[in-house]
């Protein structure tokens, strides 16, 4: 059973809702685009239904990046990716990420979740999974406990990963 989640970006421009049936955090992505954009050693993304999401205030303050996924000797972009971040254009936080491949899910950040509805902990017995190590530079933390994977992993998103 879905359950709904509120998110705000820093400066509260910007506030969602949306349902979702997996909300534990425990995927971190560590690739080089959410070490980049997200800060610290990657991103914690949770998953959401896209058809629930209801953006109550800041729509003109949200922005889109598609990230690039390969450079040419110059930096230049060679190739972007396919994942849409939206992000707001106040403050620069992180809000969602979404990706045409997967139209039924939409993955908010987990550090945009605020109460009232704070997110449940994670369950006795699973752990924390760590992804797109593969591209990550060894300075980078593996979070303590996490199953490490270089890609992936056995999972090919959140909501194979939790069933």
């Amino acid at each position: 059973m879905p359950i709904l989640l509120e998110g705000t970006c820093h400066c509260k421009a910007v506030k969602y809702t949306v349902e979702s049936n997996t909300p534990v955090p425990f995927m971190i992505c560590q690739c080089s685009i959410c070490r980049k954009v997200g800060g610290y050693m990657g991103s914690c993304n949770i998953m959401g239904n896209t058809k629930t999401l209801n953006i109550i205030r800041g729509k003109d303050k949200i922005k889109v990046y598609v990230a690039a996924v390969e450079f040419d000797k110059d930096d230049k972009v060679k190739k972007a990716g396919n994942c849409k971040r939206s992000f707001c254009s106040e403050c620069s936080s992180m809000l969602w990420n979404y990706h045409d491949e997967y139209p039924d899910w939409i993955y908010p950040f987990a550090s945009t979740i605020d109460a009232p509805n704070p997110l449940p902990p994670i369950p006795e017995g699973q752990h924390v999974v760590s992804i797109m190590r593969g591209c990550c530079p060894d300075h980078v933390p593996k979070p303590e406990g996490a199953k490490v994977y270089k890609a992936y992993g056995a999972a090919k998103g959140i909501e194979v990963a939790m069933a």
